[in-house]
């Protein structure tokens, strides 16, 4: 009964939304996978030829206008642009302080590597690569930039969801291979301290708001309880389950921006969950769809970007407040 109510809610605010106007700023369907530049002021994007003179990262306004090449060589760039990520063909992956040049090594194995908000320490993991994924050894290291990795935690079929300040992960996965149930924990690397928020079959879609203050994320296929998009604190406590389901993202420490999935074709609405007042308010709708969940929002929180469905083009939205 609350799932049909929460539907009828959802597609009343469909029918009273008003369309929210977008401008192409990249056009020819040369650009998934766009990102925002630190200052919210420009998006960032591979390509190369045959429209571009040579392959690298290139930039255009949040206005649209000229493509200018940002940078020549491809790597995996730290989100405030200030390291390269080059994962080597062995062990090891080279780090690169743009400002410098100066350089480390870790022995990540070509894996991610996940920053503070600082950008002084890292986490990556190195993970068996065969066998069941469930039973998958993932080994947690941390280390401070031009420092040595230490271990601090082993999970089966899981991995790193992101930092909490400069000291604590957030992780998820299990504690020993033989069990049901994952855990989604924080971690203090210094001193071993953990704490549970949630446990479950899996958790997909985690996502921390941008001052590590709440995570959100989505539980499937386990039983009605517990299934369902949830919001929480950090620090612990009940986690609040959202009467809605579809692709979200962070706008900042506490406002979720979230398209509801609504399988009938019709373009896609942008709403907004305030997890400090747990108020809902429908933004709009884009008069358009997403493609394959191609949408980012701007480190301000002012604007989002996404790939039309329509025609491929690259679109800015600039947010209500």
């Amino acid at each position: 009964m609350k799932r049909a109510a929460a539907l009828l809610l959802l597609l009343s605010a469909v029918a009273g939304a008003a369309p929210l106007p977008s401008k192409a700023v990249l056009s020819g369907t040369c650009c998934p996978g766009v990102v925002w530049a630190p200052d919210s002021r420009s998006l960032l994007f591979l390509d190369g030829p045959p429209v571009r003179s040579s392959t690298g990262i290139y930039s255009v306004s949040v206005e649209g206008g000229a493509v200018t090449r940002r940078f020549s060589s491809v790597a995996f760039f730290s989100p405030k642009l200030r390291w390269a990520v080059r994962p080597g063909t062995g062990e090891n992956t080279t780090l690169e302080r743009l400002s410098d040049g100066r350089k480390f090594t870790l022995p990540t194995r070509g894996s991610d590597v996940t920053w503070t908000e600082a950008e002084t320490r890292l986490a990556y993991t190195r993970s068996d690569t065969s066998g069941n994924y469930d039973r998958r050894a993932s080994r947690v290291y941390v280390a401070d930039v031009f420092g040595s990795p230490k271990q601090v935690s082993t999970l089966y079929g899981g991995g790193i969801s992101g930092w909490i300040g400069d000291s604590t992960l957030l992780l998820n996965g299990k504690l020993n291979a033989s069990g049901r149930d994952r855990d989604l924990f924080t971690l203090d690397t210094r001193t071993g301290t953990r704490r549970t928020l949630k446990s479950a079959l899996g958790f997909r879609g985690v996502s921390l708001s941008t001052d590590g203050s709440r995570v959100v994320y989505t539980i499937t296929f386990d039983s009605a309880a517990r299934n369902g998009l949830w919001v929480q604190s950090t620090t612990g406590g009940a986690a609040k389950r959202l009467d809605s389901f579809g692709s979200y993202r962070w706008r900042d420490a506490s406002r979720l921006l979230v398209i509801p999935l609504i399988p009938d074709g019709s373009p896609h609405l942008l709403r907004e969950y305030n997890a400090r007042t747990g108020a809902w308010r429908t933004l709009g709708d884009l008069g358009d769809q997403v493609r394959q969940g191609d949408w980012n929002v701007s480190p301000d929180g002012k604007r989002i970007s996404y790939l039309s469905a329509k025609d491929g083009n690259v679109r800015v939205v600039n947010l209500p407040e």
